[in-house]
């Protein structure tokens, strides 16, 4: 039997990066995924390709920023696949790589209202669907940079903090409901939005492999493997934890 067969994800952020290699390996082992994103050309291409390799999914447009439209998505998933068993909350963005004393307001908010409120309205919409299921779990992308600092990025590290914390805070409330609430901590994966941070430092991915004792940066693949790991039931046991997938980079 596949791993998540028969089971309804819905991956946030779904059509790039970690995001779209978790939605082909979930679809590969059987759940019916909903891939939300903005990317709509993007995430319309990837419901082709899984459809093409015999799985199942279908795309919806969301900003998880605004809750009238998580709402709305999670309830049109529900009536298209008749339950919800997980939710990946993986949109994000990196946001101003600026010293704190040099940011604005309007910059700050930017990534709390993707990186913090997403994960929060995300969950809260998730919530009544999974308690009708019976149970059920929610995987919160945070990184590295929600355990450690690198004097950079000021509000991703706050957001990324804040989703560590979140996810354990839930995964308290609603053990009694038998949801599993994890968090996921990656390493530098070479993804688009990791990509864009080195567009104008040729050396770059050098600086990023030599920081990561195992010598490279990851693949999103990586990360894919570990949130179908707390997608399955073999992690049944598993909830309030700290899933760090980066190639010994915090070990230092």
């Amino acid at each position: 039997m596949k791993r998540t067969e028969g089971k309804v994800i819905i991956v946030t952020g779904g059509a790039l990066g970690i995001g779209r290699e978790t939605c082909i390996l979930l679809a590969k082992e059987g759940a019916k995924v909903a891939v939300a994103d903005i990317l709509d050309d993007k995430g319309r291409e990837l419901i082709k390709e899984i459809t093409q390799s015999g799985g199942e999914a279908k795309f919806w447009h969301l900003d998880v920023s605004d809750e009238k439209e998580v709402e709305k998505v999670f309830n049109e998933v529900v009536k298209e696949f008749g339950k919800l068993d997980a939710t990946v909350n993986n949109a994000g963005i990196a946001g101003a790589d600026k010293p704190t004393h040099e940011l604005t307001e309007v910059e700050w908010d930017a990534v709390m209202n993707v990186n913090v409120k997403g994960v929060f309205f995300c969950t809260k919409h998730a919530i009544p669907h999974l308690k009708k299921a019976g149970g059920g779990s929610i995987i919160n992308l945070s990184s590295i940079y929600g355990l450690v600092g690198a004097g950079d990025i000021p509000p991703y590290h706050a957001s990324k903090g804040a989703v560590r914390l979140m996810s354990k805070n839930d995964a308290l409330i609603y053990a009694k409901d038998k949801i599993r609430v994890n968090s996921v901590h990656p390493g530098f994966i070479w993804t688009p939005l990791v990509e864009e941070l080195g567009k104008n430092n040729p050396e770059f991915r050098e600086q990023l492999d030599s920081l990561h004792p195992i010598g490279h940066v990851g693949e999103a693949i990586d990360i894919a493997y570990g949130i179908l790991y707390l997608v399955s039931e073999e992690s049944k046991f598993v909830t309030g934890s700290e899933l760090v997938i980066d190639g010994g980079y915090t070990c230092k």
